[in-house]
């Protein structure tokens, strides 16, 4: 099996979230794919960010405020 650094980009509302997670890659079955492990940080830092706990979201990720921009 080999691993993969990857980040992930999550979206919600005002803010966008920057997730480290390993993609696994083998020759069996489907691939690549991430752990359980790295599944719930995603979920977990998606759930914060929806609720505004920036604090929570930071644990895992580096969080980002979007700011629109007037062309």
């Amino acid at each position: 099996m080999r691993k993969r650094s990857y980040t992930k980009l999550i979206h919600e509302g005002s803010y966008v979230a920057e997730v480290n997670v390993d993609l696994m890659q083998n020759d069996e079955g489907w691939s690549p794919y991430l752990s359980l492990e790295d599944t719930y940080k995603l979920d977990d830092v998606r759930e914060a960010l929806r609720r505004d706990d920036i604090r929570s979201a930071s644990q895992f990720a580096r969080v980002y405020t979007l700011v629109p921009i007037a062309v």
